[in-house]
């Protein structure tokens, strides 16, 4: 009888430090168990390939990996980490065994791959480790490996653990369907691939000795045979992908000759089965006896089910002949994955890149929408002077309709979908987003492209085209005037991002989508801005002045550093801020030191910032807030962002920051909001009309339309750049968990989610990462 098991092996690469708090001593812990407890058996290491040895003059590293028999877990050795980005190199492959009863083959019952990370502190008594890492678990990853995937896969599985613990733990996943007991497979698959003697005698002798074909038994055989010759199939088709992708091809010529799986089964099947078993409709019977006897009949049989007509002796046989050629194909493949494994590492890490999108998709909504040339404020002046020159504009109509709430019903409603969807994937699951699909945020992209100059009759800005959005963003690239010589010039390419926090914020405010940035983007370079911790209750332009001298002076210095090192080609200068962060970074941009840098301007990333200040504010509770802030601490930015800092309008600080060109220089923009954030008007962070202004004809609206322009007039300007991004992302967060209290009522909740949170940036980044790079 044969038996089957389910290996499953990780190769871990290395382990980098992205954002761990705390130096110590850590290990990896991995575990594995199905997911139905109906499944008796627990996965356990069943061996482990050092492909390198640790450095043993090394400090960094301390003992070796260990195998647990009371939890059948792996861990690797300890491994000391005391700065950022620190890199500790593994190298070593852990297969796991799950056992296999026969009704278990293919498996219906998902594994449960569970990472812990251990912690212990570093004491004084020098380096050497003084307390074993494995008494508890700082944090937690696990991952859904669904019965799919389960009969062949070969995926990158990159761990992070949690914000608190932000690592990247470099991993691949190998699975298979195995034998359980090998037999020099090597040398025994060439010989019984044909081997119609061992067929027949076998048949002889089960039916000598009364092994039941009963119809009962053979479609539970049959069900195996078939999965054993999907995962043989996956495995050959994935090796081969493997090879070729990194331009070292196996040689499988001779192992593919042999194959004959026609040959396998029709050893019985012809005096077992009547010719109408093998009908196909719109053929005779000799027609469809030729075509089984070519090589690849078997694929009718998995499709039409003549499988189930093999007798059980033949179907015993093939279960071990197949096992024998998977068993075989594995063994090549670990030595083939020793001998090359970083570059297969790299491949699948570009291919799991390329899947975000498609696997993220769940709880994402794409559409395009218009900006509109022009708005107005007047409902009889039908053209206006734009640049030297009478154009039509659009006139400004009524919003019927709150688009807040609108967005809100449009997400809750995306959001029941998904609670009735059943996944079913062949891809490795991470359980930080699907153990709960329902409670995952959910992101609506925005793409807004430049309308066509309109009469009064057709406003774009209530033209929405739903359409999916293209991964490229229709081939989306920067395309600006100096792009095309820093292409041509040899050299580095300086990249910079530089993070700015809100109101009485902290630097590492932004630090998780600083950690995603840094995910897809190694090379980066990234100021968290400081000179305005403790200060933001200021005047706005004091914090840009300060900003600004310490972006100048940051990227000197990394200008200076590339320079010492070679030639430098060019610079990309990005930018991310929450909240009143966005003014900042605005204000800042305004700044004449930043004057020769604004051509480097690359991305922009505004994370729920009120852009067009709260001259149109809905939330009467957060308003009161906001007035006993001015009223009684005379806080100065506050009278900013509400208009109070000077009596006329029009000499406001944000009306004549609106004036400033401050986005006309980027090269992609990209404006996150929510909703749910009660702190900031929704209209303002996305710089778009609000209900309220649309029926303001006094100079109040006028005012608030001036600045809304102005802003539109900078993004839709081709002076800079012939073609930018901008994209307006709305995030909806499921607040359950939050229940219901005065954060979640004045909706703070959701405005500090952006901080506490990285699954959206996850999906937006990972989405878009041509946009990061």
């Amino acid at each position: 009888m044969v038996e089957f098991v389910q290996e499953i092996a990780i190769y871990i690469h290395r382990f980098h430090n992205l954002d761990l708090f705390q130096q110590g001593w850590y290990q990896i812990k991995i575990t594995m168990k199905w997911e139905d407890s109906a499944y008796a058996s627990v996965g356990f290491p069943s061996r482990v390939l050092q492909y390198e040895a640790p450095n043993p003059s090394s400090d960094e590293i301390f003992g070796v990996w260990r195998i647990d028999d009371s939890d059948n877990s792996f861990a690797t050795q300890p491994f000391k980490i005391r700065y950022a980005r620190q890199d500790v190199p593994l190298s070593v492959m852990i297969a796991f065994n799950l056992s296999l009863k026969r009704h278990e083959v293919p498996p219906k019952s998902a594994v449960i791959l569970k990472f812990e990370l251990m912690y212990a502190p570093l004491l004084e008594k020098g380096s050497v480790l003084q307390v074993s890492p494995t008494s508890s678990a700082a944090s937690i990853h696990e991952f859904r490996i669904p019965p799919k995937a389960l009969l062949g896969l070969h995926s990158y599985c990159p761990v992070h653990f949690d914000a608190f613990h932000a690592v990247l733990v470099d991993l691949s996943v190998h699975i298979s369907l195995l034998k359980s007991s090998v037999r020099n497979a090597r040398q025994k698959v060439a010989s019984d691939l044909h081997d119609e003697d061992y067929a027949a005698g076998r048949a002889s002798n089960e039916l000598s000795n009364g092994f039941s074909q009963e119809a009962s038994v053979i479609p539970n055989e049959a069900m195996r045979v078939k999965a054993l010759l999907t995962s043989r199939d996956i495995l050959l088709e994935e090796m081969q992908k493997l090879g070729k992708a990194i331009d070292q091809v196996i040689d499988f010529t001779e192992f593919i000759s042999q194959l004959d799986d026609a040959k396998l089964f029709s050893l019985s099947l012809r005096p077992h089965l009547p010719s109408t078993n093998f009908e196909v409709p719109g053929r005779d019977s000799g027609e469809a006896q030729n075509k089984f006897e070519k090589p690849n009949v078997f694929l009718d049989f998995r499709s039409n089910g003549l499988l189930h007509s093999v007798p059980y002796h033949v179907l015993l046989h093939a279960a071990d002949t197949i096992g024998n050629q998977i068993v075989y194909l594995w063994t090549v493949f670990l030595n083939f994955h020793r001998a090359n494994k970083s570059k297969i590492l790299e491949y699948l890490r570009d291919t799991w890149a390329n899947d975000r999108r498609a696997e993220w998709s769940i709880w994402m909504v794409y559409s395009k929408v218009e900006m509109p040339h022009h708005y107005i404020n007047s409902r009889a002046e039908e053209s206006s002077y734009h640049g030297g020159m009478r154009t039509k504009v659009s006139v400004l109509r009524k919003l019927t309709d709150d688009p807040a709430q609108t967005a809100s019903i449009r997400a809750e409603l995306h959001r029941r979908s998904i609670a009735q969807m059943r996944i079913n994937s062949h891809s490795i699951q991470d359980m930080q987003i699907f153990e709960d699909p329902s409670r995952v945020p959910v992101v609506i992209v925005e793409r807004v492209v430049n309308a066509p100059r309109r009469t009064y009759s057709g406003n774009s800005y209530f033209c929405h085209h739903d359409q999916e959005l293209q991964p490229s963003l229709n081939g989306l690239k920067n395309t600006s005037k100096f792009s095309t010589n820093d292409q041509q010039q040899n050299g580095r390419l300086l990249k910079i991002v530089v993070f700015v926090h809100g109101f009485q914020g902290h630097h590492l405010d932004l630090r998780l989508v600083r950690n995603q940035w840094l995910l897809i983007d190694p090379k980066t370079e990234f100021l968290m801005s400081e000179v305005n911790e403790d200060k933001t209750s200021g005047d706005f332009r004091e914090m840009g002045s300060r900003l600004a001298e310490e972006v100048a002076s940051f990227v000197q210095k990394k200008k200076e550093k590339a320079s010492r090192s070679g030639s430098l080609r060019s610079i990309k200068l990005s930018f991310v801020g929450h909240s009143i962060g966005n003014v900042i970074i605005r204000t800042a941009l305004a700044e004449s030191i930043m004057e020769p840098y604004l051509r480097y301007l690359h991305t922009y990333v505004s994370v729920s910032g009120p852009h067009l200040g709260y001259l149109y504010s809905s939330n009467s509770l957060f308003n009161s807030g906001l007035w006993i802030l001015k009223k009684f601490k005379n806080t100065r930015c506050i009278h900013q962002l509400t208009f109070t800092d000077d009596p006329d309008l029009y000499n406001t600080f944000f009306y004549k920051l609106c004036q400033q060109k401050t986005l006309d220089n980027f090269k992609n923009i990209i404006l996150l909001s929510s909703p749910q954030d009660g702190y900031v008007p929704y209209h303002s962070a996305r710089i778009e009309l609000c209900q309220a202004s649309s029926s303001d004809f006094s100079k109040k609206g006028k005012v608030f339309l001036d600045m809304l322009n102005n802003c539109l007039d900078q993004i839709r300007s081709p002076s800079v750049v012939e073609q930018r991004v901008f994209m307006r992302c709305d995030v909806n967060f499921n607040m359950s968990s939050h229940g219901r209290n005065l954060n979640t009522f004045i909706g703070r909740a959701a405005h500090i989610e952006f901080l506490e949170t990285d699954i959206f940036a996850k999906f937006i980044m990972w989405s878009f990462p041509e946009l990061f790079h």
